[in-house]
């Protein structure tokens, strides 16, 4: 199948010798939800602006629906929606004529029923009236989705859609993604709440300094890069790791009270049952046992600080 977006070889580099991208090669499935993960800087928007016709490459070649970004631009444009990082809205503006605007940029024919049902996805429909500058923040961002949707694109790109929103919005626009994949959109977002990147994607990409140094389907990412830890919590508390344990390289918790171990699940070995022969011929008793696997923030801090 024809991915939703291909990147060929693509690299930007500023005037000023500044190089934001180098040699990026992805394709983007359709109806999948990926993430892409990076440090500040690490070159997430300049991505985002190069696909969707904001920023020109230096080099490379991009497709969105098998539609050349440069050679095919109006094409490829109508198949994309954009939810920036910044609130760029028409402030003295209706909610509903700044929507209905956006759908007739595109060529679209009017649909007040589409616009409707955006409008009510999002909680905007009692709004529909109001001046755009008498929104709140978090209005405003929805409303900023809500243009993206108005030409109903097939390729959906969310540059940090939840930063400064409330957890009540944030939930409500996750569950609007949710629905968007399942009519078959696809979806690219980028975001600093790692943890919603470990509830809705399905693959993920790491980004830094420019380079794509990770894709990966989220599952086999956890599967392969994910570390699990055992916890020995003990009888009597220690005040330090005995030194008969040392090859283990076990941590103490803070309280005495408990042993940590890490483990890779891949090895052969998990080295577990070493570990607890070596606690009893110490003479260390234990009440009970709890493990627990790498969350995908750990994983990613750790390609990071590596990069």
């Amino acid at each position: 199948m024809q991915p939703a977006v291909s990147i060929q070889n693509l690299s930007k580099t500023y005037a000023s010798g500044f190089n934001a991208l180098k040699r990026i090669e992805l394709d983007i499935r359709r109806g999948e939800i990926f993430a892409l993960l990076g440090p500040n800087g690490a070159g997430k928007t300049t991505l985002i602006n190069i696909i969707c016709g904001i920023v020109t490459p230096s080099e490379g070649a991009i497709a969105v629906g098998g539609h050349d970004i440069i050679l095919d631009y109006r094409a490829a444009r109508a198949l994309i929606g954009l939810v920036p990082q910044e609130l760029h809205t028409d402030a003295f503006e209706t909610v509903w004529g700044t929507v209905t605007f956006s759908r007739g940029l595109f060529g679209r024919a009017r649909n007040p029923d589409h616009i409707a049902n955006v409008l009510k996805q999002l909680s905007l429909w009692d709004k529909k009236d109001s001046k755009v500058m008498t929104l709140s923040g978090g209005m405003k961002r929805r409303l900023l989705i809500a243009k993206a949707l108005a030409h109903e694109p097939q390729v959906l790109f969310l540059d940090e859609p939840t930063a400064g929103v409330d957890v009540r919005l944030r939930q409500d626009m996750w569950e609007l993604v949710r629905s968007l994949r399942a009519s078959g959109v696809t979806i690219i977002l980028t975001t600093h709440y790692i943890q919603e990147a470990e509830l809705m994607a399905d693959r993920i990409g790491v980004i830094n300094h420019g380079e794509l140094i990770l894709v990966e389907d989220k599952a086999e990412l956890m599967r392969k890069l994910g570390t699990k830890q055992l916890t020995i919590h003990l009888q009597k508390k220690l005040d330090a790791v005995p030194e008969a344990l040392a090859p283990h390289r076990l941590t103490l918790t803070p309280d005495g009270g408990g042993l940590v171990y890490n483990y890779d699940t891949q090895r052969e070995r998990t080295g577990i049952t070493a570990l607890l022969q070596d606690l009893s011929k110490t003479g260390i008793r234990f009440r009970d046992l709890e493990t627990s696997q790498s969350s995908l923030e750990d994983i990613f801090v750790d390609l990071v600080s590596q990069r």
